[in-house]
């Protein structure tokens, strides 16, 4: 009974220890003001798709294999091109404290409240963009990009760092009926 109990005991250890090891989820956004170079990379993804499935559809065709082959080069060279004109913002969820404190600190106003916001839509995304951002980026960097940017743009950078704080990577385990 007692061995029993002392694997239970180091089982259960070992699946605490493994529980606290676990990052925290994080969410890139990419940017790119290079329209030729997104343009180019959509072609070029459809392309080798097409090709990839042609290629697959007639395994003996010679023809498919080298057109398939060639536009995935094409694909590649323009995933790189689109990479290298890009700026990528990364965005790390905060542990549960950290965020209702966040929350706490940028409270509705009456009106907002009344409206049925539960934080200050005014001051709440900049600060946690910044706290989130783990890129060093501060509360009044974030401002002034979502006071500059377009809104589908500014909304972009808040919904990178509001929905990695909503991921969850947990779910019920299904084990069947017994």
């Amino acid at each position: 009974m007692a061995a029993a109990k002392s694997q239970e005991t180091t089982a259960w250890e070992q699946k605490m220890e493994r529980l606290r090891r676990r990052s925290l989820p994080e969410r890139v956004l990419q940017i790119c003001d290079d329209a030729a170079r997104r343009t180019e990379y959509d072609e070029a993804k459809r392309a080798a798709d097409r090709s990839r499935l042609l290629a697959e559809s007639d395994t003996g065709s010679a023809v498919f294999a080298e057109r398939a082959a060639l536009a995935v080069q094409r694909y590649e060279a323009a995933a790189e091109a689109l990479r290298a004109a890009s700026v990528y913002l990364t965005f790390r969820a905060l542990p549960r404290p950290v965020i209702e404190e966040l929350l706490h600190a940028h409270p509705p106003t009456d009106q907002q409240a009344a409206d049925g916001a539960a934080f200050n839509p005014d001051t709440f995304p900049a600060a946690l963009i910044a706290a989130s951002s783990t890129d060093g980026m501060s509360e009044a960097e974030a401002r002034e990009l979502l006071d500059a940017w377009s809104a589908p743009d500014a909304n972009a950078l808040w919904e990178a760092a509001w929905e990695v704080q909503q991921e969850a990577r947990t779910d019920r385990a299904d084990l069947g009926k017994g």
